[in-house]
């Protein structure tokens, strides 16, 4: 249950934001980069697995919208702002996270993959640790059946980074967003964490070389 006022932020906000998103994501460049032999979400037939760290939210947000992603995100009032922006966005909010509603919400994503979806898990959200996974990534997989999770990382090359749990990224106009796909995965949680930060090596390593380049 929502207060009057947490209503009426409920109505008015994630449609500006949605605005707010699509605009500012309209301004930026996207490159990919793909470990070996590894393809992208947008490459593979779902249903599949892909888990990324919650700093990146944004930034990869316009990208992958109206693709019909399921993405786990907590029962709070933060949470409800963020899931009724995302399904404008053209994602499929699934409610729950790992200390609330966690049980129905990962029936909700086996249900999901099952009908075909990509299922993206923010491994470390929504309130950290940072860059620590939890198991649901993991558990999704045993359930499902998957026999293996992929991960990615979207990099902007000039952004501002919050003081928050995660060292929120938010791209600036006209940047470049670098997304770095890691080689595919077992179901285990220290290889989805070791993937995930290869990715985040990746993109990074991506954007000073070519800053290196471009200095020459």
């Amino acid at each position: 249950m929502f207060s009057r006022k947490q209503r009426f932020l409920l109505a008015t906000i994630p449609p500006i934001l949605a605005f707010v998103i699509r605009s500012l994501s309209s301004t930026l460049k996207v490159r990919q980069i793909h470990a070996p032999n590894t393809l992208g979400a947008r490459q593979i037939p779902g249903p599949t697995i892909f888990a990324f760290w919650h700093c990146c939210l944004l930034a990869c947000a316009h990208h992958f919208r109206d693709l019909k992603i399921a993405i786990m995100i907590s029962r709070s009032f933060d949470g409800e702002l963020i899931a009724r922006t995302v399904e404008r966005l053209g994602f499929i909010p699934i409610r729950g996270s790992s200390s609330k509603g966690g049980a129905e919400a990962l029936l909700a994503m086996v249900h999901a993959y099952k009908a075909g979806h990509i299922c993206a898990f923010t491994a470390d959200g929504p309130r950290g640790p940072a860059r620590v996974p939890k198991y649901g990534v993991v558990r999704l997989a045993e359930l499902t059946g998957a026999t293996w999770i992929g991960a990615f990382h979207a990099q902007p090359d000039r952004c501002w980074t919050l003081n928050s749990w995660d060292r929120f990224l938010i791209p600036k106009p006209f940047s470049t967003v670098t997304i770095a796909w890691s080689e595919h995965v077992a179901p285990n949680l220290d290889a989805v964490t070791v993937s995930i930060n290869q990715a985040v090596a990746m993109a990074q390593q991506a954007i000073v070389d070519e800053a290196i380049a471009a200095n020459r």
